[in-house]
């Protein structure tokens, strides 16, 4: 993911953040594991899928993780994704991650990172809304 240019990496936040102009785009433009990893945090099991039928597992781990699936965490780790990991812990606020990035100067995934989170807190919060359970 850090081999991304900083301008697919804004639109791919921006995706995360649920502007589907965004998403489109990244779909569109060349992107589609980007688009179809934010429609994976956005709980959309198809993205989940292609993500897996295209060679893509560790960013599926990763949609995964941020929702505190075990499993994909301790995959992301066997597999030396440590760097998804850092993205995964920074977007539960794990200040030790947060300052790796911030050390690294990989300032652009704090900011994914904390669009993660606003995006998993509402995710949350609707699985646990009376009102919008279908």
């Amino acid at each position: 993911m850090i081999n991304y240019p900083p301008k697919i990496l804004i639109a791919f936040g921006e995706a995360v953040d649920e502007n589907n102009k965004f998403l489109y785009w990244l779909m569109k433009n060349g992107y589609p594991e980007l688009a179809a990893l934010a429609n994976a945090i956005h709980t959309n099991q198809e993205a989940l899928q292609w993500l897996l039928k295209h060679n893509y597992p560790h960013f599926a781990a990763l949609s995964q993780a941020i929702y505190d699936d075990k499993k994909a965490y301790f995959w992301l780790k066997k597999h030396n994704y440590n760097f998804l990991l850092a993205i995964c812990d920074a977007s539960h606020e794990d200040q030790k991650a947060i300052d790796w990035l911030r050390k690294n100067e990989l300032e652009i995934f704090i900011v994914i990172s904390s669009k993660i989170k606003k995006c998993r807190k509402r995710k949350l919060d609707d699985l646990n809304d009376y009102h919008k359970l279908r």
